[in-house]
């Protein structure tokens, strides 16, 4: 399958002059273009000028307007927007997801899904909009009823990296709008176009409900662009996506001024395969875990620890199965992985491979870039298995890559020590038919992961489950569950209806 650009055409992205709006309200640009280039082919898709600091601030001014109207809604006419916005992505999801698969690199199946993520979102959040529910509590003064409510935060800023374009932004985005709150965008410079298409199809669902234009923006350009949302005091929650080191500074940055951060950062993340497990369900899963997105995810499985009484046994069932991975086109179906993002990922992986052999690293399936006509663009690189010690250094980082580490164990609780002691801690995975060893590494003294699956992978989360990690993943909630609270801001009320004013904790204050 070729990319369609006729539908970047219908949205005029292709001839955009600026990569910064609100709405359908898109602000002339005067600096110096950014080119985005496809790592499929190489080939320039368009180009968009960053955002300026009088932009921002003009941006910003408009989000603050449009949250004084959009909080006063009642979150079912929120919930009514989002469910338009969710019609909107199914009858583009096609060309949509092609876009995701082009401009990014991920097979087109995994960019479709990303859509489908997106409207899974939608339907999440619009049934969200009935059920923003507060507690009444028992007050101990007699006649005094407490309870408490959540209302609206304010613009939220979010930050996304280029791995998922579009779903990590509508993870924030639809919880964010059906509280009550309004969005200004910074996506990756790396997958802009992307995010312009979104805030295209927004904007159309905006004008035909007659919405402010501020409720959804969008700024582009550099790391710079996120350290202004990072440093404004009028966006009082900040969601962010994308590396340790970035995450650092932008919780930082947001906490010098006692804002709120979600953090999603990096994620180095195992699954452990005992002697009772499925090893052909758990082949399914590692694989794709591992080569899914080029090791791109921030949820791919990087380490497999293997009880050794099998060991021997999955290596062989691995170097089989990597026999039949095809690198190439992502827009091909019949390929399972596509390139890395650009030459920098490229070169990042060879520095990986290279310290993984220079510490001792022995590779059961090689690496390396693969070359030809297939591969113009330099970004293809081959999957591959290194056989180390758990405490290898190269072991201990996250390589955005498709590098697999294996390693051998004899106890379970060896497993466990082995599959924490690292400083990321997103995703995590068990395969085992024996329930002592499932309960076990869901219990406190298993998996110290934001994510602990059994039977399944660590790639690949649902939209009702809310989605981050701990330690250096940064400790954030995004998506399903009661993520929805970090979006609002918690109010406890007490009401008394009586005529008297007795004080808690039974104190006596007295004026005669």
């Amino acid at each position: 399958m070729e990319i369609n650009l006729d539908f970047l055409k219908a949205l005029h992205i292709q001839e955009l002059q600026s990569g910064v709006g609100t709405g359908r309200n898109w602000l002339a640009g005067d600096g110096e273009a950014i080119a985005s280039y496809s790592p499929v082919d190489g080939q320039c898709i368009g180009r968009f000028i960053p955002t300026t600091a009088q932009q921002y601030e003009q941006v910003v001014q408009q989000a603050v307007a449009a949250f004084q109207q959009w909080r006063l809604v009642p979150p079912p006419a929120r919930g009514e927007f989002v469910r338009r916005v969710g019609e909107k992505l199914r009858a583009h999801k096609q060309q949509l997801g092609a876009l995701v698969s082009y401009e990014m690199g991920k097979s087109l199946q995994e960019g479709w899904g990303e859509v489908q993520e997106m409207i899974d979102i939608c339907d999440f959040a619009v049934g969200l909009s009935r059920q923003l529910y507060g507690l009444t509590m028992a007050s101990e003064r007699v006649s005094h009823r407490m309870f408490e409510q959540w209302h609206p935060l304010g613009p939220v800023g979010v930050i996304t990296a280029f791995n998922f374009p579009v779903s990590v932004w509508s993870w924030n985005a639809m919880i964010a709008w059906v509280c009550g709150d309004v969005v200004v965008w910074k996506p990756s410079e790396k997958t802009t176009l992307c995010a312009i298409a979104c805030q295209r199809l927004i904007g159309d669902v905006m004008a035909e409900m007659q919405l402010p234009e501020g409720l959804s923006c969008l700024v582009s350009g550099e790391a710079e662009v996120g350290q202004w949302i990072a440093a404004d005091r009028r966006i009082p929650l900040v969601s962010a996506t994308g590396s340790v080191r970035m995450g650092r500074a932008v919780g930082a940055t947001v906490a010098s001024r006692l804002g709120r951060t979600i953090l999603e950062l990096s994620g180095n993340n195992a699954i452990i395969i005992t002697p009772h497990a499925d090893l052909d369900l758990a082949l399914r899963a590692a694989v794709f875990g591992a080569v899914g997105t080029a090791g791109q995810r921030c949820t791919t499985t990087r380490r497999l620890i293997i009880h050794r009484s099998v060991y021997d046994r999955f290596k062989d069932m691995l170097k089989h199965a990597y026999a039949q991975i095809r690198v190439g086109n992502p827009l091909d179906e019949h390929n399972h992985m596509g390139p890395l993002i650009d030459k920098t990922a490229v070169e990042a992986y060879l520095q990986a491979l290279d310290a993984c052999r220079a510490q001792g690293g022995k590779f059961l399936v090689e690496g390396g870039v693969l070359e030809g006509a297939a591969y113009a663009s330099g970004c293809y690189v081959k999957p591959c298995i290194a056989e180390v010690l758990p405490e290898m250094p190269i072991v201990q980082q996250e390589t955005f890559a498709p590098i697999l580490y294996i390693m051998p164990y004899d106890t379970l609780e060896e497993a466990i020590a082995i599959h924490n002691g690292v400083p990321q801690g997103l995703s995590s995975a068990i395969m085992t038919l024996n329930l002592r060893e499932a309960e076990y590494f869901l219990s406190a003294a298993g998996s110290d992961c934001g994510i602990a699956n059994v039977n399944i992978g660590t790639s690949g989360a649902e939209i009702g489950g809310a989605f981050g990690g701990e330690k250096e993943t940064g400790g954030g909630r995004e998506s399903g569950s009661d993520a929805w609270k970090n979006y609002m801001r918690r109010q406890t009320n007490t009401i008394n209806y009586g005529t008297a004013l007795p004080l808690a904790q039974g104190i006596k204050f007295e004026i005669h």
